[in-house]
């Protein structure tokens, strides 16, 4: 195939294969309605959160510890870890997408769930490897078994996400084990936990449960769910050390600010306070579920099918109607569940959408 020469062309062109990455849509903002579409919680950054927040701002002047070492130390001691299988970075996303860099490239494949994460076709394709997207079972789970038979030789990385993002449903410990006894061990399993201090089912693996006893697990999880610090952007990866420093190597230098530094390890130490706040999520999202007709939900959100992306576009305008932002996938629409209140308005605008 004919190449054009460098120096015939008149304007820089980006890398070719960029062009077939998807654009990442966030969740609609719009004054005076209520925003339940980006999984934000509706409650403030823990009390001791925003005081130790206050302080550091005051050194913003200096950059910020590039190792994160008091974060760092703060994960290793809360989930009985060390330090050399703790990484943090700017949100999960940065650490999904380290993921991917460290072991894919072009030639290469990543297996995930779909739908599920949209960021995960984006983290893929940016270093040239290609997305194995397998959908999701009859009950909008990950679909475990049908993951490990998609498994090539050109497999680097599988994505597991749970609770999945938008259905927020979950995977069994059973399925999760014959699962890890059906990929191979140089294959790296992510297990996306986003929403894992809303998840209630005792059935469900946790990824700590198996870093130590499987070197190709690595956990990712978040502040900015939960702990309510989505503006700040930290997030966390743990397991094998091998696997955690070549995620340092290739971080962003100085990417998680000494603000969310600051932010992350306060929260941390309020461990009660974060229990009471997604107790009160689990209550309404139970509330919710029963009032729309939504399946069970195991995260912040419930999830609505639908039988086609139109309809998906049209349920979400009848919420905006009624001034609720909701997000809107070719398969469905995610509501975020918050607090009382805010849910008190999400069924009173289901019911005059019902009718």
């Amino acid at each position: 195939m004919h190449q054009a020469n460098p120096a015939q062309q008149t304007t820089p062109r980006p890398l070719a294969h960029l062009d077939s990455i998807p654009t990442y849509s966030p969740g609609a903002r719009s004054v005076g309605k209520l925003k339940l579409s980006s999984n934000e919680p509706s409650f403030p950054p823990l009390e001791q959160a925003v005081v130790a927040m206050t302080e550091a701002v005051g050194t913003v002047n200096r950059y910020p510890d590039m190792a994160s070492v008091e974060l760092r130390e703060a994960l290793a001691q809360h989930l009985g870890l060390t330090v050399a299988e703790v990484a943090v970075g700017c949100g999960s996303s940065a650490l999904c997408q380290g993921l991917v860099q460290i072991c894919a490239g072009p030639g290469d494949e990543v297996i995930f769930p779909w739908r599920s994460f949209e960021a995960y076709p984006i983290f893929t394709t940016v270093t040239g490897a290609t997305s194995v997207p397998i959908a999701l079972t009859s009950q909008l789970r990950n679909d475990l078994e049908a993951m490990a038979a998609a498994i090539t030789q050109r497999t680097k990385l599988i994505f597991v996400c749970n609770p999945n993002n938008p259905t927020g449903t979950t995977i069994s410990r059973q399925d999760f084990e014959r699962f890890l006894a059906a990929v191979p061990p140089h294959i790296i399993i992510a297990l996306d936990e986003a929403y894992i201090e809303f998840m209630r089912d005792p059935d469900s693996p946790q990824s700590l449960d198996y870093v130590r006893d499987y070197p190709n697990v690595i956990g990712v999880r978040t502040f900015s769910k939960a702990y309510g610090l989505a503006g700040l952007r930290v997030g966390y990866a743990f397991g094998n050390p091998q696997l955690i420093d070549a995620l340092n190597k290739v971080a962003l230098p100085f990417g998680v600010n000494a603000v969310a530094q600051a932010g992350a390890v306060a929260s941390l130490a309020a461990a009660q306070e974060l229990l009471t706040r997604t107790e009160v999520v689990v209550e309404q999202r139970e509330r919710a579920a029963l009032a729309l007709g939504a399946a069970p939900s195991e995260s912040n959100f419930i999830w609505l099918p639908t039988e086609s992306a139109q309809e998906s576009q049209e349920l979400a305008a009848a919420f905006a109607e009624h001034d609720i932002l909701v997000r809107s996938f070719p398969e469905g629409v995610r509501i975020t569940i918050t607090d009382a209140q805010e849910t008190q308005r999400l069924l009173a605008a289901w019911e005059k959408i019902r009718h």
